[in-house]
């Protein structure tokens, strides 16, 4: 099979074919007394199962895998390959979490007027308006749950929290009504913070939920041929 011929069954260019051979993503083609490459339909699959990990887990993880899963000791392969997966179902786990903490405030988390000066709580003010405590509010702070700021004053400093602060507060207490542990709860409100571009928008979470659902079913679908290529290297049969 000449270069024309895998452009034609995989959709790469003829430069991106030898970049890729190049970077070890395929095994180096035997070359024609002509000097030309010769390929075989296990560099057609090969380059076919790259671009769907590259789709799944991005090209740069991808090119490494299928370097990995040829030169590295089979047990550290499928390692390899098995935390792509661990990676993926984390990244579903952080956006249900986020999505749970958005949805807890979802009427109040977005606004359309960037924040001021005069949006900021005192500790008692911000107690008040939830119901609490300003004990429980020191606590939720302790935990990580609630991030408000400090400012001088002339007894020394004080809490002020801005409108995430607040917003944190208002997910704390939602979800801790539903029933979630401290530590759930944390979960939900570091995810929304790490979450940033799609932190207020319940839209945003769905469609990178999405997102994650189809790059697992991409990760799935060339696992069969990253175990092929695998079991290869230890002789057996599957």
């Amino acid at each position: 099979m000449d270069i024309a011929e895998v452009v034609a069954a995989t959709g790469w260019s003829a430069q991106q074919i030898r970049d890729l051979e190049a970077a070890g993503v395929v095994p180096r083609a035997e070359r024609a007394p002509n000097g030309y490459r010769r390929f075989t339909a296990a560099h057609v699959r090969d380059l076919r199962a790259y671009r769907q990990l590259a789709y799944a887990v991005g090209p740069v993880d991808a090119r490494r895998a299928l370097r990995g899963i040829r030169t590295l000791p089979p047990a550290e392969a499928v390692a390899l390959l098995s935390a792509f997966h661990v990676r993926l179902a984390r990244e579903r786990e952080q956006a249900l979490a986020a999505r749970a903490a958005l949805a807890a405030v979802s009427g109040e988390a977005a606004t359309d007027a960037p924040p001021v000066e005069a949006d900021a709580m005192t500790i008692t003010e911000l107690a008040r308006a939830l119901g609490v405590n300003a004990s429980a509010l020191r606590f939720w702070e302790r935990e990580g749950l609630v991030a408000p700021e400090r400012i001088a004053t002339s007894a020394g400093t004080a809490r002020r929290y801005p409108l995430a602060a607040i917003r944190e507060a208002r997910i704390t207490v939602a979800l801790r009504a539903a029933g979630y542990r401290v530590p759930e709860v944390r979960e939900a409100v570091t995810a929304l913070r790490e979450l940033r571009e799609v932190g207020a928008s319940l839209a945003a979470l769905d469609a990178r939920l999405a997102a994650v659902g189809r790059r697992t079913l991409a990760l799935l679908a060339v696992g069969a041929v990253l175990a092929e290529i695998v079991d290869s290297r230890t002789g057996q049969g599957s």
